[in-house]
């Protein structure tokens, strides 16, 4: 009987009703003849709210009991389903990451996941039974520490789940119909996607696209698990991230950002060592850096811009200025009010000129690009916060993606 992992979100398990809907989308494909591993996320709002909570009791609350406090999200969600399945007499058992065997290393709040044992998962497959198993959190084995992925960990969770008992796909339920060329909230005519190769995939999600975390894609890419990201609340087929086909695209699609913000060192003194000496102790931190700029060197100084998430970045600004008083540098500013947006395509790669078409594009609509970044098959601008959406709009129609090129000759 073929293993399939499904993955429902947090609003596909609100509240009552919809975990019935849900249960009830489970029972057919069980009794369709699936072996079915099914990860939830916590209901709705669930996890903002615990959050708020512990921001009422505590100003710093520690990183330890805010992972215990959490992952009671998931517990009430797999509790809920399971009983829900029950009801429709479908044999169903629900497991905390810590019994599936999901072991991750010690970080709390952004754990990663180290190895999965699933012993009770297979034993309860092949008792016949509907796995339930709570997503975004597992355990530190050598510590016993409960810990969590987060945000998105539930999308990881599934993935590694599906690799770790050979699974023959993923199913990431969520309140979108798939991946599209662009968010449709703000582009009335983007196209949903059939189909993205696992580096397109990969690019769209580290660029701000929030259908898939990006450690999810990283699981299935290593592991070839195909991922069908589809809605909850239809049966559309929705798409597939997989390994690329013959044919690729110029551009697949616009993704956006509005999470992160710039630090800038000022006045900082050009000479070996001094990144390694700004960069090394935010690695330490655990401060995610993700575009960098330094300027052109004047009178033995210079520039030095980075982006960050928002949640880091009075950690970042602590740390830098450290880093400033240590080194000689000036003044550190923080400005929170970018955004970046990516084009991201794996036929950019032999295409000439989509950086041209980027930039002119956000030119003539009067945009000012501050940062720039590229890879192979993405191009992202940081720009003012409220022209991302005007930059988004732009750019999908300057490039209307998906636009195929030619297929390569046999």
């Amino acid at each position: 009987m073929p293993i399939v992992v499904q993955k429902y979100g947090g609003t596909s398990v609100a509240d009552p009703d919809r975990i019935k809907a849900v249960a009830d989308r489970i029972a057919a494909g069980h009794a369709a003849g699936n072996q079915l591993v099914v990860v939830v996320s916590a209901m709705g709002d669930t996890t903002d709210e615990l959050l708020d909570l512990a921001s009422r009791v505590s100003v710093s609350p520690p990183q330890r009991e805010l992972d215990m406090l959490l992952t009671a999200g998931e517990r009430i969600s797999m509790a809920l389903l399971a009983m829900a399945l029950s009801e429709r007499g479908v044999p169903a058992v629900s497991y905390t990451g810590s019994q599936a065997g999901i072991l991750t290393d010690s970080t709390h709040g952004e754990a990663r996941i180290t190895r999965i044992t699933g012993e009770r998962v297979r034993e309860s497959l092949e008792e016949g039974k509907v796995v339930i198993v709570a997503g975004f959190q597992g355990v530190d084995p050598e510590s016993k520490e409960i810990t969590t992925l987060g945000r998105g960990g539930s999308d990881a969770t599934a993935v590694a789940l599906a690799a770790a008992l050979g699974a023959d796909s993923v199913e990431i339920y969520t309140d979108v119909e798939g991946v599209f060329t662009a968010d449709p909230r703000i582009v009335a005519d983007a196209r949903k996607l059939d189909e993205v190769p696992y580096d397109e995939m990969l690019e769209l999600s580290a660029g701000g696209a929030g259908v898939l975390m990006t450690r999810s894609v990283e699981f299935g890419r290593r592991f070839d698990v195909p991922i069908n990201v589809r809605s909850s609340f239809s049966e559309d087929v929705g798409t597939w991230v997989r390994e690329a086909s013959m044919e690729q695209a110029i551009v697949s699609g616009i993704a956006h950002d509005r999470s992160e913000a710039k630090v800038t060192v000022n006045r900082v003194p050009d000479r070996p060592g001094v990144a390694a000496a700004l960069f090394g102790p935010l690695a330490r931190a655990g401060v995610n850096v993700d575009m960098i700029v330094q300027n052109v060197s004047h009178a033995g100084t210079t520039d030095i811009s980075f982006t960050v998430p928002r949640a880091n970045v009075d950690d970042a600004e602590r740390i830098a200025k450290q880093v400033s008083d240590g080194i000689g540098a000036g003044s550190v500013d923080v400005d929170p009010d970018i955004a970046k947006v990516s084009v991201v395509g794996a036929g950019m790669k032999s295409q000439p000129g989509v950086a041209a078409r980027m930039f002119e594009t956000l030119a003539e609509a009067g945009i000012n690009i501050e940062m720039i970044s590229t890879s192979a098959i993405r191009i992202s601008c940081v720009v003012r916060a409220d022209q991302i959406e005007e930059a988004v709009r732009v750019l999908h129609d300057a490039f209307d993606p998906p636009v195929i090129t030619e297929e390569p000759a046999p």
